[in-house]
């Protein structure tokens, strides 16, 4: 007659062999799992290989071609192009990448008022943004400054002491973020430097033409103070 203990052993025994079994079974049927996987995947590259160099190489050409475009829209900006204003107001020089064109508005309200753009000058009531505008106004420095003070204040606009690299003797005011209020959700950059008893202001009316606005306009301006 088998003793309680005995019994114990056996179905400890049992129990071992049943894990085991079990174990065994799950990574057969892992295994199992990854070979359907990989055969497939195989099978795939073998019937689909030649559409696919065929997709990287289209996919490769067009990142190329995007490339070289881009390129070549950068070096056709050099050399740029300078506008000079009129004498009486400080014959300000105007540096512009040469692919842009320009329309100057002098007399009037603004002793200088231009507009610079790509290609052509869209037409003042187009309501389009202007990749540069140019401003003598008759009002002194700081009272154009003043302006924005209430926005600087909250902190809409951040305003940062600027001198143009080759004018390190003249400093002004260059103002980022929400330069416009009637359109606060606008983006854009704006310079104001003074110019004797008047205001020269150089801006930009978005951030998306920040690159050239730094690398190609305010580098290359300066005037007579």
């Amino acid at each position: 007659m088998k003793t309680r203990q005995n019994t114990l052993d056996e179905r400890g025994e049992v129990n071992a062999l049943l894990l085991s079994v079990i174990a065994l079974a799950m990574l057969f049927l892992g295994a199992l799992a990854f070979g359907v996987w990989a055969f497939n995947g195989r099978q795939d590259y073998k019937n689909n290989s030649d559409a696919k160099v065929v997709a990287a190489v289209a996919a490769n050409k067009q990142a190329v071609q995007a490339a070289d475009a881009q390129q070549y829209a950068e070096a056709a900006k050099n050399p740029v192009a300078t506008y000079v204003g009129p004498d009486a107001y400080g014959s300000v020089h105007i540096s512009y990448p040469k692919t842009w064109s320009a329309y100057i508005a002098n007399g009037g309200a603004y002793p200088l008022d231009a507009y610079f753009h790509p290609d052509y000058v869209p037409s003042l009531q187009s309501g389009q943004t202007y990749n540069l505008r140019v401003r003598i106004v008759a009002s002194a420095y700081s009272q154009d400054l003043n302006r924005y003070a209430t926005y600087i204040a909250k902190g809409s606009i951040v305003a940062t002491p600027y001198s143009l690299p080759k004018l390190p003797s003249v400093t002004g005011m260059e103002l980022t973020g929400s330069i416009f209020p009637s359109a606060p959700t606008t983006q854009g950059a704006i310079v104001l430097l003074p110019l004797r008893d008047k205001t020269l202001e150089i801006w930009t009316e978005s951030s998306d033409y920040l690159a050239d606005f730094n690398k190609y306009v305010l580098p290359g301006t300066t005037f007579e103070p």
